[in-house]
């Protein structure tokens, strides 16, 4: 029951993508940087509030009941709120005619006024392997790839190893990624409005990608500051990188194809997150903490990549 309900998860986990495609529908170039950021913000804040809320209602007699009962509810107010109020990104309506009427005309006493109209884009429809012939796609695809590779890593690995080399308690873990998800919102907040005056998003994710390479680094340690100082790193790098990068990703789809190349970007993050599962575990198994110098090895390949994106 619990592959099952996790498969079903999957299969509707394409609504990342259709927000993703939304989110860059309403934004202008001056504030997709910072509406991306928002967003990234969100799933932060749901890290930290979800884990302490299904920890505080898993605690009650009911166990794993209550947890599951208030996901549901979440998901049904969530579906509420999109069918109700969440408006159409895009209306659309077909031209008739050629020549658009007066704005000024006697039918508009008898509700009879015509409405300017416009053509609807009808772009070419795109196949799969059609994505890979748009200018610079392919490059960002790539690099989708490895920034989802790097992490996954480091995920399937970091729980493993702070239970067993850090000798950390369930508690200590939980503080450890509020404290990382925390210091994320900020950075993705006030720190990335800030930064944004000051550089260009391709620089950005430049620099993000060289503070995340060094955070895995430290990682290495068994130190608890040091891993305290490379959660905060990770905060860092990754608040300044992703939300930058996904803009970066919505500006060169263009309006056109944004809903579909962000599917097809969607799936890139699933296959590097399940190669990346399956290789941080193995990697784990034989060398232990030093799988972090994959995930820094990696991004250190992103940052290199990168700095195509000043020429894109």
């Amino acid at each position: 029951m619990l592959f099952l309900a996790r498969s079903i998860d999957g299969i509707t986990g394409g609504n990342i993508s259709v927000a993703n495609a939304y989110l860059t529908d309403v934004s202008t170039d001056v504030n997709r940087s910072k509406n991306f950021g928002k967003m990234v913000i969100s799933s932060n804040l749901g890290f930290i509030v979800g884990p302490a809320l299904a920890g505080i209602l898993g605690a009650t007699i009911y166990q794993e009941i209550l947890p599951v009962l208030a996901a549901l509810f979440l998901s049904l107010v969530t579906l509420i709120v999109i069918v109700f109020a969440l408006k159409e990104s895009k209306p659309q309506s077909m031209v008739i005619t050629n020549q658009i009427p007066e704005n000024k005309s006697i039918r508009k006493v008898f509700a009879q006024e015509c409405k300017e109209c416009y053509q609807a884009p009808n772009p070419k429809k795109l196949r799969f392997k059609d994505v890979f012939k748009l200018k610079h796609i392919s490059f960002l695809l790539v690099l989708y790839f490895f920034i989802f590779l790097g992490f996954n890593i480091f995920y399937t690995s970091f729980p493993i190893y702070a239970v067993d080399g850090l000798k950390w308690s369930v508690i200590e873990l939980g503080v450890f990624y509020a404290v990382l998800s925390g210091i994320m919102v900020l950075v993705q907040g006030p720190v990335l409005r800030k930064a944004l005056k000051i550089f260009s998003e391709e620089k950005l994710v430049i620099m993000g990608s060289i503070i995340l390479g060094t955070n895995f680094i430290l990682f290495v340690s068994n130190n608890d500051i040091f891993i305290y100082v490379a959660a905060v790193l990770f905060a860092i790098g990754n608040g300044l990188m992703w939300p930058s990068f996904l803009s970066i990703l919505s500006k060169t789809a263009g309006n056109a194809y944004q809903g579909f190349i962000q599917g097809v970007a969607s799936s890139f993050g699933s296959l590097a997150s399940i190669v990346g599962l399956i290789i941080g575990g193995l990697l784990y198994s034989f060398i232990g903490g030093y799988t972090f110098l994959f995930s820094a090895g990696i991004i250190f390949v992103v940052f290199i990549m990168s700095f195509k994106l000043l020429k894109l």
